[in-house]
C-alpha cells in the first residue's frame, strides 16, 4: 500500500566469538526480523492503563526484544534504536533505572545525525534523575527538577544545530493529550485485536509507547513546553539560508525549451497555474485513479460533500501545524493546540482522519508548487493518485488490488511518454512491512508468517512492476522522496526509493541552512539532498503555508531537473543525474551531498530545440 510519503560492542566489532560459536544469522532486511505474537484479551487501553496487566505482557516484550538482539547479527543502526529503545522503555516502567539509562547511552552511540546524537536520551535522563533526587514523581519538585535538568543540558547544545528539533519536541508536548496518546490504541489496535485475538511484535511497541506517553510524559506536559520554549526565547536566532544564493530563477522570454513535469501526487490545483497545464486532445493533461485503483475523473483528489463546508477549517489546521513546527504562535497554532489537547476520546477518529485527509489533499499541489517555482518553460501534466487517510486501511491489501497497482503504474508512465513528459516527481513511497501490517489490521493472514508472505507477494507485484514502468522510458528522468522513517531506505525496502536506475534519482531532506532532517530517511540509494524543512509553497484555493518532507526535497531536485533540460533538451536522464551529483556539496560527515543548482545550471550549454 502506498502512502505519502545496541549492541555496541557487536556493532564496533569489538567482541570477537570463539572459533567454534555458529555465527549468527544476519538480518539483511527489515522484513528479515523475527515476528511474534502476544495473546490479548478484553481491552487493550486497560493494559495500558492497569500496570497488574501491563506488567506481564511487557515481560513477554522484553523477552521477544532480547532474543532478537542475542540471536541476530543486526547491522542496520535504526533498527538496533528501535529494539533498544523499546527495552529502555520498560526499563524506565519496571524501575530498572540503571539499565534505562545504560540503554540510553548505547542509543545515542548509534545515534547517525548530528542533532539527534546531541539530543538523544535527554528527556529520559532528566526524568531519572530527577526522581532519584525528588523521590516521587507525582510531585512539583520533581517536575520542576525535570525541567531544570533539561534547561541545563540544552544550554550547553549549539542552538543552530538543535533549534528545529527542540521546537519539533515543543510542539509535541504542546498539543499532548491522553486522547490523542490513547487514540491509536483506541481507534486502530483494539479493533485490530477484536479480529485476531492477538498483536503481533510489529504493533506491540504502541502499547509500550502509549503506557510510557501516559504515565511519564503527559504529567510533564507545562514541564516541557516550558523548558523547550524559554530555551527558543533565549535565543531566537534563525538559521542561515543556503539555499538563496544557490537558486536560479531563469528569465522568461529566453529561447529554452518547454519542458513537461508530472506530478504523480494526490493531483493539482490547476487554476492556480495558469498557463502551465498541458493539454491531452484539448484538455488538461491529467490521468488518475482511486484507492480502490479504478479510474477516475478530475485534476484535485476530492473531498467527501459532509466534509466539503470544512474546506476553511482543515486549511487552518494545516497551517496551525506548520506554526507549530516552526515555534511561530498564530492564532491557527493557538486554536490548533486548543483543539487537540481538549479532544475527547469520540472526535479522535474523526479528527486524524479529516487531518490525513486534508493533508493528502493539499500534497500535489504543494508539491507542483515547488517543482516549478522559477521556471516559465515548466508545463504541468498531472498522474493523480488518493491516498488512503483512514486509520484502518480502506480498502484492505488483496493481489487482485495489487494486479491491478501494477497495471496502472504501467499506464501512468505510458500516459507520461503520451505526453512527452520529461521530468516526473513522487513524493510518496510504500514498504513489504507497511503491506504486513495492514494485513495485521484488516485480520488477513493465519498467522505473522503466514502475513510475511502474503505482504511479501502483494509487496514484489508492485515493486516489478513499477521498476518495469519506469524502466520502460529511459528518456524520463523520475525523481522520488527518500521517505520520512528516519532509516535506511533500503533495508527498510521502501518503494520507489529503494529501487535503483539510471533514470531514477532518490532525495533526502535537509533544511534551509543545509542540516540533516530528524525525519529524512537515508541509505545507498539517496544520492543527493535538498531543502525540505517547512518549505512554502501553494495549497489548492492559492493560500500559502510550509510544509515539511522528503516529498518537499524531491520537487526541488524535480525543479533543477527541468530547468537543466530547458536550457539543454538534448540532456539524458543519466546525464541530467551526474550533473547533479557531480555539483552537489558533500557535507564533512559524508552524509550528505546538497545539490547547488548553480553550479548545475552552470555546467548546461544553452542549446533550444530545433
Amino acid at each position: 500500500m502506498l502512502t505519502r510519503f545496541a549492541l555496541v560492542a557487536c556493532l564496533l566489532g569489538i567482541a570477537v566469538a570463539p572459533a567454534f560459536a555458529q555465527p549468527k544469522p544476519k538480518i539483511e532486511k527489515a522484513a528479515d526480523l523475527p515476528r511474534f505474537t502476544y495473546r490479548i484479551d478484553g481491552r487493550v487501553e486497560d493494559i495500558v492503563r492497569d500496570p497488574s496487566k501491563f506488567r506481564p505482557f511487557a515481560a513477554e516484550v522484553r523477552r521477544d526484544t532480547e532474543s532478537v538482539l542475542a540471536k541476530y547479527q543486526i547491522d542496520d543502526r535504526a533498527t538496533l534504536r528501535q529494539l533498544e529503545g523499546e527495552l529502555a522503555l520498560l526499563d524506565y516502567l519496571d524501575g530498572n533505572y540503571d539499565q534505562a539509562l545504560q540503554r540510553a547511552a548505547q542509543i545515542k552511540e548509534l545515534q547517525e545525525k548530528p542533532a539527534e546524537k546531541l539530543l538523544s536520551g535527554m528527556q529520559l535522563r532528566a526524568m531519572i534523575e530527577a526522581q532519584r533526587k525528588e523521590g516521587s514523581a507525582a510531585s512539583e519538585a520533581y517536575r520542576k527538577e525535570v525541567g531544570r535538568l533539561i534547561a541545563a543540558d540544552l544550554s550547553k547544545m549549539p542552538y543552530a544545530l538543535v533549534q528545529n528539533e527542540v521546537k519539533e519536541a515543543k510542539a509535541g508536548a504542546e498539543i499532548a493529550s491522553e486522547a490523542l496518546m490513547l487514540g491509536y490504541v483506541r481507534n486502530v489496535i483494539q479493533p485490530t485485536v477484536d479480529k485476531t485475538g492477538s498483536l503481533s511484535s510489529d504493533l506491540a511497541p504502541t502499547i509500550v509507547n502509549a503506557r510510557f506517553r501516559l504515565v511519564a510524559t503527559l504529567p510533564l506536559k507545562d514541564t516541557l513546553v516550558g523548558a523547550y520554549g524559554s530555551w527558543l526565547a533565549a535565543h531566537h536566532v534563525d538559521k542561515p539560508d543556503i539555499w538563496a544564493a544557490r537558486n536560479v530563477a531563469l528569465p522568461p522570454g529566453k529561447p529554452y525549451a518547454p519542458v513537461n513535469v508530472a506530478i504523480w501526487d494526490s493531483g493539482i490545483d490547476l487554476p492556480l497555474f495558469p498557463g502551465r497545464g498541458v493539454k491531452d486532445a484539448g484538455k488538461p493533461a491529467v490521468i488518475a485513479f482511486d484507492r480502490f485503483s479504478m479510474p477516475a475523473k478530475g485534476e484535485l483528489q476530492p473531498i467527501p460533500a459532509d466534509l466539503k463546508g470544512r474546506i476553511p477549517q482543515m486549511k487552518a489546521r494545516l497551517k496551525g501545524f506548520s506554526d507549530l513546527q516552526s515555534n511561530i504562535d498564530s492564532p491557527e497554532a493557538t486554536a490548533l493546540k486548543k483543539y487537540l489537547s481538549a479532544l475527547k476520546p469520540d472526535e479522535y477518529k474523526s479528527a486524524i482522519e479529516e487531518l490525513q485527509l486534508s493533508g493528502n489533499w493539499m500534497h500535489g499541489t504543494h508539491v507542483a508548487g515547488i517543482a516549478v517555482a522559477g521556471n516559465p518553460y515548466a508545463r504541468l501534466v498531472v498522474g493523480r493518485i488518493e491516498f488512503d487517510w483512514h486509520l484502518l486501511p480502506d480498502p484492505c491489501p488483496t493481489r487482485e488490488l495489487a494486479l491491478r497497482d501494477a497495471r496502472n503504474a504501467q499506464a501512468y508512465v505510458d500516459f507520461f511518454k503520451r505526453n512527452h513528459v520529461r521530468v516526473v516527481n513522487m513524493s510518496w513511497g510504500g514498504s513489504v512491512k507497511g503491506v504486513e501490517e495492514a494485513l495485521e489490521m484488516c485480520n488477513i493472514g493465519k498467522d505473522p508468517d503466514d502475513r510475511k508472505a502474503i505482504a511479501r507477494d502483494l509487496f514484489d507485484i508492485q515493486k516489478d512492476a513499477l521498476t518495469r514502468a519506469f524502466a520502460s522510458a529511459p528518456g524520463i528522468l523520475f525523481v522520488t522522496a527518500a521517505g520520512n522513517s528516519d532509516q535506511n531506505a533500503s533495508f527498510a525496502e521502501d518503494i520507489p526509493a529503494d529501487i535503483s536506475l539510471p533514470n531514477l534519482i532518490t532525495v533526502g531532506a535537509v533544511d534551509k541552512a543545509g542540516d540533516e532532517a530528524s525525519f529524512t530517511s537515508y541509505g545507498p540509494t539517496v544520492v543527493v539532498d535538498a531543502n525540505g524543512y517547512q518549505v512554502e509553497s501553494v495549497i489548492p484555493g492559492g493560500e500559502k503555508i510550509a510544509e515539511s518532507g522528503t516529498s518537499m526535497a524531491s520537487p526541488q531536485v524535480a525543479n533543477l531537473a527541468a530547468k537543466m533540460l530547458a536550457v539543454d533538451p538534448r540532456l539524458t536522464p543519466p546525464q541530467v543525474i551526474a550533473v547533479i551529483r557531480a555539483t552537489a556539496t558533500p557535507s564533512a560527515d559524508g552524509r550528505r551531498n546538497l545539490i547547488d543548482p548553480m553550479k548545475a545550471l552552470a555546467r548546461v550549454a544553452p542549446r533550444p530545440s530545433p
